[in-house]
């Protein structure tokens, strides 16, 4: 499937890689992934390119493009985009395997730029998804960016409408729905690849912001008002 590009304004480790001294012209990158396999792998399809400049560990916070190469996200992950996100040197970049519901959310609130399916990461897309990054370039599947889009225009919707308060993330409402079908704490996290502690944060919020009592008034009010 073809990536678009649009223009936009555990602990994982970087690769160790011997660092070409930043040669000009080039782009430096620094890579991240906790699995030394796919670490691995996405080294050796740009070492070769003369348009890049791998860093090593002890310089990847100068990196201009970081790349995180995981199976999926979970709380590891978002940890190491925030901290990413923080570096105003650097734009980050997601090589992922799957997806989950409301992971696509999830990522860009952590800062990432670029999005690439590993299905779909040979040499040229890595260079593209590079390139792209350092050239201030945002790059997301086509679908991904569909529903993307989608999602924003339901937030756009939500502002407009003075009931928005009553509205819920897709990632609350995908909790608010197992909670109905009888998963605890423990099985929700299991099921959505979150933490038992952000489960636990998220359904506090659902009850705060609106009003709520425990988790059985949550889901009642939802199934009455139509988000789950």
């Amino acid at each position: 499937m073809s990536a678009t590009t649009l223009r936009v304004p555990a602990q994982a480790r970087p690769t160790h890689v011997t660092s070409r001294s930043g040669s000009p012209g080039r782009v430096t990158v620094a890579v991240h992934a906790a699995d030394p396999v796919l670490r691995v792998g996405v080294v050796q399809q740009l070492r070769s390119r003369p348009e890049v400049d791998l860093l090593g560990e002890a310089d990847a916070e100068q990196a201009q493009a970081s790349l995180v190469v995981v199976d999926g996200v979970d709380d590891d992950v978002a940890a190491l985009l925030h901290r990413l996100r923080h570096n105003t040197t650097t734009r980050t970049g997601l090589v992922v395997g799957t997806l989950g519901p409301g992971a696509l959310q999830r990522v860009i609130e952590c800062g990432v730029v670029a999005v690439l399916r590993r299905t779909e990461a040979d040499q040229d897309r890595l260079l593209h998804l590079v390139l792209a990054i350092a050239n201030g370039e945002g790059v997301l599947p086509g679908d991904l960016l569909g529903k993307l889009l989608t999602h924003v225009g339901g937030l756009q919707r939500s502002a407009l409408d003075p009931r928005s308060l009553s509205t819920l993330t897709t990632r609350e409402a995908d909790m608010l729905r197992l909670v109905s079908e009888g998963l605890d704490t423990a099985e929700i996290a299991r099921k959505t690849a979150y933490s038992e502690r952000t489960v636990k944060n998220v359904l506090h919020e659902i009850n705060t912001r609106l009003q709520l009592r425990n988790r059985a008034h949550a889901v009642g009010y939802a199934l009455r008002n139509g988000l789950i």
